[in-house]
């Protein structure tokens, strides 16, 4: 009985250590599995594509854009001081948008802001100024698209003064769209990037274009044009022509973009910003010739040429004229 005990015994201790060999075996496995993982994953490829050459941020969704040195990128759109970008609308009196579309001097309106007033300015128009706090006016709904969205009334004086400054006898009004308001989800881009919110922009909060692509339109034009007829948020300098459609994810300093889609374009490209006139041709016709998607993506796009690239942020920060624009591969 002692022998058969200490039998036991012996054979409990050689499982033990084959117990212990095994769950060091599979510790060790499953460290190696991990380090595996972390040395096996592609790295990223960081290759320099760019400049920023410009900042520009639209506070009037439809208005002058505002040149800015450096800007800070939100998950929303840009921001410097107070402006921040499309967060100013005209609306009918029912809320629903207006921009250069329907109205093309909108073009001509600058809104700015200093000291906590809102500045609204126009051609043949006396500055008004407003604060940019304005908690006792209503809160209107407004339709963006097929979209509804919140925008705190900006008051009489500015409605008086862009219906004033548009010669209509419909009342237009001005809404601000606030932080504490929920932004909304392009109803178009639902299906196919359900991700990202904005406020008044069309699809995207942030949109890149080329200096050289625009350059490559205008050697195709009677007329130059500029990069302010295309509104973008952030124009590249020192890379070719349409380099920007092949840029899936971006670094530009601290903040990284994320390629949304192509930004289709439409009628308002044929208002001048300069004058406010709208010619309803050109440069879109031109565009048309040469800058049509794919077949396969006309479910997206339809008969809208492509020029410049929306962008989601993916992680926010500061901008800058001059920072150097890195495209991310892996």
């Amino acid at each position: 009985m002692f022998f058969n005990l200490k039998d036991l015994a012996v054979n409990a201790l050689l499982q033990n250590k084959k117990a212990a060999l095994l769950i060091g075996g599979a510790g060790v496995a499953v460290l190696g599995l991990g380090l595996g993982y972390k040395y096996l994953r592609k790295p990223e490829k960081v290759v320099r594509v760019g400049v920023v050459s410009q900042l520009l941020i639209h506070p009037l969704k439809s208005g002058r854009a505002v040149s800015v040195a450096l800007a800070e990128c939100q998950n929303i759109g840009l921001k410097f001081g107070e402006l921040q970008d499309r967060h100013w609308l005209v609306v009918t009196e029912d809320g629903h948008m207006v921009t250069g579309r329907q109205e093309p001097r909108l073009v001509l309106v600058s809104l700015t802001c200093e000291g906590g007033q809102v500045c609204l300015n126009g051609p043949n128009m006396e500055e008004l100024r407003f604060p940019v706090k304005q908690p006792d006016n209503p809160v209107i709904d407004c339709r963006v698209f097929s979209s509804d969205i919140q925008g705190r009334d900006c008051g009489e004086e500015a409605s008086q003064w862009l219906t004033r400054y548009l010669g209509a006898e419909k009342t237009f009004r001005l809404v601000h769209f606030e932080p504490q308001m929920r932004a909304r989800r392009p109803v178009e881009m639902e299906p196919l990037f359900p991700q990202y919110e904005v406020a008044y922009p069309d699809v995207g909060p942030v949109m890149l274009l080329s200096e050289a692509s625009v350059k490559d339109l205008s050697g195709k034009l009677e007329k130059d044009v500029t990069v302010d007829r295309f509104r973008p948020n952030i124009v590249i300098g020192d890379c070719d022509a349409f380099d920007e459609d092949s840029w899936e994810e971006i670094q530009i300093g601290s903040v990284r973009l994320q390629r949304v889609m192509s930004c289709g374009r439409c009628i308002f490209t044929t208002v001048d910003p300069e004058t406010g006139i709208i010619n309803r041709k050109e440069p879109l016709e031109t565009l048309k010739s040469y800058r049509l998607c794919k077949p396969s993506e006309k479910h997206i796009y339809k008969s809208s040429p492509l020029f410049g690239q929306l962008h989601t942020v993916k992680k926010t920060g500061i901008l800058q004229v001059g920072d150097v624009v890195y495209k991310i591969s892996r």
